[in-house]
């Protein structure tokens, strides 16, 4: 794990893995810049990181009562988006940090998805400062003004993604401070906010000292070469009707007095009302959109530095419309005739807790990643698990 030293510290993720303690409600989460690297990447795919608490993966797409919830993994670092993933357990020092920075083969991979209803990421999407309250930000962040004065606070790729897939809503975390935002989409309401120095930040602040927290090169531009967006030509993989607003919100750290927790109510798709109504819990399923991009794009997954080079836009959707209706006509075979991601993966231990009163049987190495390989028939490359 990539932290300092003073805050590697065991708290209570432990009794969750160990069924001690369970989520009381489905909780969908993505990695951060300061996760044990070594565990995510055994699901890669997604999977369950302990009962009824799903990991997207390093990206990842899943349909909760006809709702796309789609979120990428890590933080953006220019120096390793065009690489592939060349880390080798047990990770050095600089692997610990690299493992977990978006690689482009992820966003390509996102930018083919139709509209999500809910994105999830860690890095804000760079300059979404300037849609939103940016005064009240340098207010309460001021040391984010030299960033955002470069154009290099956020990630540029994620801003691309935005632009390319109009979700709804967006949440982020990552820069410790609760910021909401609203981006239109046909460009004729962004909010323009001037940039000042402003009084002392909050002295209860509680920083990590880490160098990964904000990119701080002087020669970004704001319009980074880095961000990727597809064009409008029509292809005959088509998204539906876009929303005219991204909705934005990222939360606080989770400490006494901040604010870190909100509530958010989203209607069920009418679609879905039925087969809702008739469970109090929500029915986690594999997207099959995203199940074909997956297939599509598994040929330029790389376990070394080198990243080969992608289909064109136009090729990759024609891939995508024909690895769909393979993913149609087959997954659903190997599910019990659905797309529940109980019927493919369940959440098994895989190493002891560190309370010997709760350790259960162990089995060595995640079988999750395995079955999500089998279920959709492409090559597993880590097969040791």
């Amino acid at each position: 794990m990539a932290a300092p030293e003073k805050y590697k510290e065991i708290k209570d993720f432990h009794k969750y893995y160990s069924g001690a303690s369970q989520a009381p409600i489905l909780t969908i989460v993505i990695g951060g810049n300061h996760e044990a690297s070594n565990y995510l990447w055994e699901l890669y795919h997604g999977g369950w990181l302990a009962p009824n608490i799903y990991f997207l993966g390093y990206a990842g797409s899943v349909i909760v009562n006809g709702l796309r919830i789609s979120g990428v993994s890590g933080i953006y670092k220019k120096h390793d988006f065009h690489l592939g993933y060349y880390e080798k357990s047990p990770y050095d020092h600089r692997a610990q940090r690299s493992i977990y920075h978006v690689r482009e083969y992820c966003i390509r991979k996102l930018s083919l998805l139709p509209q999500p209803d809910i994105f999830i990421s860690h890095d804000w999407p760079q300059s979404i400062e300037h849609y939103g309250d940016l005064r009240g930000l340098l207010r309460h962040k001021r040391y984010f003004k030299a960033d955002i004065d470069a154009g290099c606070l956020g990630s540029p790729p994620l801003m691309g993604l935005l632009k390319t897939l109009k979700p709804k809503w967006w949440f982020s975390a990552h820069l410790h401070t609760r910021f909401e935002a609203t981006v239109p989409h046909d460009d004729s309401a962004r909010t323009s906010n001037e940039s000042r120095s402003l009084t002392v930040e909050n002295p209860d602040e509680i920083l990590i000292e880490d160098d990964e927290m904000i990119e701080t090169p002087s020669n970004i531009s704001k319009n980074n070469p880095d961000e990727i967006t597809l064009s409008d030509e029509e292809q005959h993989v088509q998204p539906p009707p876009m929303a005219s607003v991204t909705k934005f919100l990222a939360l606080d750290k989770c400490l006494p007095r901040r604010r870190f927790l909100e509530v958010i109510d989203f209607p069920i798709p009418a679609s879905d009302q039925t087969k809702s109504s008739s469970s109090a819990k929500p029915t986690l399923s594999f997207d099959p959109v995203w199940l074909a991009i997956t297939r599509a794009f598994h040929p330029n997954f790389s376990l070394s530095s080198t990243q080969p080079a992608f289909p064109s836009e136009t090729h990759a959707r024609a891939l995508v419309e024909r690895e769909l209706k393979w993913v149609n006509e087959h997954v659903p075979q190997k599910l019990d005739g659905g797309w529940a991601i109980s019927d493919c993966q369940r959440f098994v231990a895989t190493a002891p807790s560190i309370d010997p009163s709760e350790s259960g049987t162990i089995k060595e190495g995640t079988p999750q990643r395995k079955y999500f390989c089998l279920t959709n028939e492409v090559v597993n490359t880590d097969p040791v698990l």
